[in-house]
């Protein structure tokens, strides 16, 4: 964790508000949010937390934030400066917001009026939010209603990326036999790790007999089955099991059987990065192994972010699940044998290759090592030697860096297949304060789906912007036939760009395109109208 407060990452201010920082303000504009948290890296050389310029110039003062800034574990790295830079409270402890603040008040470094504004921000809080009008009670968790919501999340979640002749759903009325292959689809799913981690309800579904409280860094795999789940939608079928351990093994079983379906995972974490896109632990060449014994195969991925397919011509389904939570394997059988119609899309791009990212290389940080009295916080604090990343792509962010580079995707942003099929028409643009963009979409096929779908706009040659950007989207739920009209406004701010000299958002006059589709490489609909 302690290495990564050395990461200094070098961006422009233009590129930050329209690309990362816009999403915290939309995120603070949509919400009643009450706190803030910084973060452990550098930013432009100053840390995140005592980083004036997101925390005052922007958060609290361009943005109104009312409520407090708090410093992730660890990540306060002076009195002083982060004081008067915004930040409000430190965690763990009073390292550097306890006695030194105090003394830097009667010594006059930190004015009153500093540490006034810190309490009223946290009292503020807390009014706002009741924790003092109508405080917590302790109560009974409901871990069955928990488990309820987590597999309706990830059933809206998964997405589905390629279905080649219909390979999805199965019909377990036909269906005789069932290969099930992959690390522990036998006993659990996979979940992200880190300080966001949920120890599930069992434990460990891998966990060694006796063993305690998992670290922070350990892979936890959550106690839902696929195996079991997969064997209770087919009860008539035979349905066995290999761990791919022996992909020799694994492949002479997804021979004998009517389809494979095989459970890959690549785990992330907060401290930490990737070494590659590609599946750990020889995954790829089990996939590869299966999907030659038998042209069947359904590859089921757990990861957090895309990951490199070179067997994708061989297979012919695969779903990104995710991390599937509690209940991930009853929601994935579900979408598999066709009680669930996938809707989701991705959230992200999944490039063909590393070598078409915007940085290839991983830059390693420092090994810092951390002391567990606060003294030790304060000297590595101090003593943290920086590393620079330059994010030199500026707006070309995400999905608009594969579209300005003319890189072709291995599966764009915003795509998600259904069990039915959609089309667009009747496009009708209006302009005015909040432009309204109008369509209609109709399910074209035999069953009831959901559609998200997706509007993008292109800005005018003069606002030197990547050729489209999402500027909304509607998900439209249909029955087999149906059409319905969608409608969606467009705040100005979504087609504008940030003038850093005017320190706000403008609109440059021109000619803007919408297009509407259902990803940012499938956009049957296009008008372009001209804004003044």
């Amino acid at each position: 964790m302690s290495g990564r407060n050395a990461f200094n990452a070098n961006i422009d201010q233009r590129a930050a508000r329209e690309t990362d920082l816009l999403a915290f303000e939309i995120g603070l504009q949509d919400s009643e949010i009450a706190a803030v948290m910084c973060s452990y890296n550098r930013v432009n050389g100053d840390y995140a937390c005592e980083n004036r310029y997101l925390l005052t110039d922007v958060l609290k003062k361009d943005w109104n934030f009312k409520g407090f800034v708090l410093s992730d574990w660890g990540g306060t790295h002076s009195t002083e400066k982060a004081s008067a830079a915004g930040l409000d409270h430190e965690e763990p402890g009073w390292i550097f917001f306890g006695d030194d603040l105090k003394k830097a008040v009667e010594s006059g470094k930190v004015p009153m009026a500093e540490v006034d504004d810190h309490v009223h921000r946290m009292l503020r809080s807390m009014f706002a939010t009741g924790v003092i009008d109508d405080p917590p009670r302790k109560s009974v968790v409901d871990v069955v209603g928990g488990f309820e919501v987590a597999q309706k999340i990830e059933e809206q979640s998964a997405v589905l990326l390629r279905n080649e002749h219909a390979q999805l759903p199965l019909d377990a009325s036909k269906i005789r036999s069932i290969a099930v292959i992959g690390p522990h689809a036998d006993v659990g799913m996979i979940s992200g790790g880190g300080s966001a981690q949920v120890d599930p309800p069992g434990g460990n579904a891998i966990m060694p007999p006796g063993k305690g409280q998992t670290h922070w860094l350990e892979k936890i795999w959550f106690p839902t089955s696929p195996l079991k789940s997969i064997r209770a939608k087919a009860p008539a079928a035979t349905v066995q099991f290999d761990s791919g351990a022996d992909p020799a093994a694994a492949a002479t079983l997804a021979k004998n059987a009517d389809v494979a379906i095989v459970f890959v995972y690549q785990w992330e974490s907060e401290g930490m990065d990737l070494n590659s896109l590609s599946l750990p632990e020889q995954q790829d060449d089990l996939i590869a192994k299966v999907a030659a014994a038998n042209p069947h195969t359904v590859v089921v991925i757990e990861s957090g972010s895309p990951v490199t397919m070179p067997w994708i011509d061989q297979v012919s389904a695969i779903l990104e699940a995710w991390y599937g939570g509690s209940r991930g394997a009853e929601a994935v059988a579900n979408i598999i044998f066709g009680d669930v119609n996938p809707s989701a899309k991705l959230p992200m791009t999944f490039p063909k290759s590393e070598a078409d990212l915007p940085h290839s290389t991983v830059v390693k940080p420092p090994r810092v090592t951390r002391d567990a009295d606060h003294q030790g916080w304060k000297r590595i604090a101090a003593g943290l030697p920086a590393f620079q990343v330059h994010y030199d792509e500026g707006v070309k962010v995400g999905y608009k860096w594969y579209d300005a580079e003319n890189k072709a995707v291995l599966f764009p942003f915003g795509f998600g297949l259904s069990y039915t099929t959609y089309s667009y028409s009747n496009l009708k643009v209006t302009p005015g304060k909040n432009l309204r963009v109008s369509f209609t979409v109709t399910n074209t096929g035999s069953r009831a789906g959901a559609e998200v779908a997706e509007v993008y706009a292109s800005l005018p040659a003069a606002a030197a912007e990547p050729p489209k950007r999402l500027v909304g989207w509607s998900k439209v739920t249909l029955n087999a036939g149906e059409s319905k009209q969608a409608a969606v406004e467009v705040d100005a701010k979504y087609l504008s760009i940030f003038n850093v000299e005017r320190n706000g958002w403008q609109l440059i006059p021109g000619e803007y395109g919408f297009m509407i589709g259902g990803s940012s490489q499938s956009l049957p609909l296009k008008e372009t109208v001209i804004l003044k």
